[in-house]
């Protein structure tokens, strides 16, 4: 009984960042399509570059009080799910404004937490490009270039314009991202990157 009242004052106790991201602007119905699958690949490359799965995703949400809003894995999934170029349709649900406040919060925190490698990541690609060789050389880059491509494949809809170099390209880019969304503020430029990118389709 206690534990249930200690989860109820925990979903209800207001996060500071929630707040942060109530001050900003909402997508309008025309953005969502988009802010969801970006928010799906950032994940995904949290996911490839550090190894982390679905139990990462729902202790963070745990620990930031969002449980109410992502409460299991099937929760998650169908969130993920809503993201249009993934396969199958039996999740595909909406994605509303508190569950895209809920998956911005979780993936900065994950960022945050995973920091030290992300920033390593990032020099490695800067020295790459100095030195002019190809990112794939560094053990670090080549891996999770392989495995952001190789999951994307997997769990994405087939389509011939995407090219392992696009991706690649992608999974850089996302990757930089990341690094600016790990530091302090990340969610809310996570945020309003999402509003502008999807402004632009």
């Amino acid at each position: 009984m206690l534990k249930v009242m200690h989860s109820a004052a925990n979903s209800a106790t207001p996060n500071p960042q929630w707040a942060d991201l109530i001050s900003l602007p909402t997508p309008n119905t025309v953005q969502w399509d988009n802010i969801k699958t970006q928010l799906d690949l950032v994940l995904l490359v949290l996911e490839t570059l550090t190894g982390i799965g679905s139990e990462a995703m729902l202790s963070a949400a745990t620990d930031l009080n969002l449980e109410s809003r992502v409460p299991d894995r099937v929760a998650l999934w169908r969130l993920r799910q809503s993201n249009p170029l993934r396969k199958g349709q039996g999740g595909r649900k909406k994605l509303d404004v508190e569950e895209a406040r809920s998956l911005v919060l979780i993936t900065c925190y994950l960022a945050k937490q995973h920091q030290e490698l992300i920033r390593r990541a990032v020099g490695l690609l800067e020295q790459m490009a100095e030195n002019k060789r190809e990112p794939h050389q560094s053990a670090l880059l080549g891996d999770y270039i392989d495995a952001f491509c190789n999951t994307y494949q997997e769990r994405m809809e087939e389509d011939d314009q995407i090219t392992t170099d696009l991706l690649t390209h992608l999974a850089l880019k996302l990757l930089v991202d990341l690094l600016f969304y790990s530091a302090p503020g990340g969610h809310r430029r996570l945020w309003l990157a999402l509003i502008d990118s999807s402004a632009k389709f």
